[in-house]
């Protein structure tokens, strides 16, 4: 299984959201929290070229946010990119 990690706010809903189809599927990731850490904010800005947050990963591809996370599922990709 590929590693998934997803950058991510507690008070965020769509962290929420991209956490709870993640949980749904079975799959197992890291979780970094932004909060209070504008160092780590900043360094996941430069590597996804974003600032808002959830920004996933799924092995090696960067997926995106929450809504792109949704996407892959409703396009029936989410699988095999968990896979």
């Amino acid at each position: 299984m590929n590693t998934i990690v997803i950058y991510c706010s507690n008070w965020c809903p769509y962290c929420i959201r991209a956490k709870q189809l993640l949980d749904s599927k079975g799959a197992v990731y890291e979780e970094v929290s932004v909060d209070g850490k504008p160092d780590v904010r900043a360094a996941m800005a430069q590597k996804a070229g974003r600032t808002s947050v959830p920004q996933i990963w799924i092995g090696e591809q960067h997926v995106g946010g929450c809504d792109d996370l949704f996407a892959l599922e409703r396009a029936g990709k989410l699988d095999a990119l968990l896979a």
